[in-house]
């Protein structure tokens, strides 16, 4: 990276409300432990950092233990994401730093300790909650109802973006 990268654990505590998905100077050199996402806009922090996220990792990726398990491929690259306005990306990009600032008021702790289920503080905890609530917004105008909501209205939306890719791919075969 030039300036920074996102990093994501390839396996996360599945007693954790959120994916602990750190900023990382581009300095860093990346471990075959974290996925790494280079010089992304700051926005994708919040969208990783989203309960709404998490709910489609852990259908689609799969498990380790019972631990949520990563995968770039299967979850980041068919996560179901609406068209974005300016607006949303600055919405979004303001709630990376929420988080980021929160994060800060607790230096020195971990990732590990600040996403400690029973132990994750509560203005952290507020920033989490700001962030599905804008991200949620983008996505129905309105939170969900719960996890399950977030699943069906993800899997719509894949439905709807995997038809529109065999659709193309129909039309490109008969031309």
């Amino acid at each position: 990276a030039k300036r920074h990268s996102l990093g994501v654990a390839k396996v996360s505590s599945e007693r954790r409300a959120y994916l602990p998905v750190d900023l990382l100077d581009g300095s860093v050199i990346v471990s075959d432990l974290l996925f790494a996402l280079y010089d992304a806009p700051l926005w994708n922090l919040a969208v990783l950092a989203s309960r709404l996220h998490l709910v489609w990792i852990a259908t689609v990726c799969g498990k380790m233990k019972t631990d949520f398990r990563y995968s770039n491929t299967i979850g980041w690259n068919t996560f179901p994401m609406p068209k974005l306005t300016e607006k949303n990306l600055n919405d979004l990009t303001k709630c990376a730093e929420e988080i980021l600032l929160a994060r800060e008021h607790h230096y020195p702790q971990t990732l590990a300790e600040l996403y400690a289920p029973e132990a994750m503080p509560a203005d952290l905890l507020r920033a989490h909650e700001r962030n599905d609530e804008t991200v949620e917004r983008i996505y129905v105008g309105r939170r969900f109802k719960n996890d399950t909501e977030r699943l069906e209205t993800l899997i719509e939306l894949y439905s709807r973006m995997f038809e529109q890719v065999v659709g193309v791919q129909r039309r490109a075969k008969r031309t």
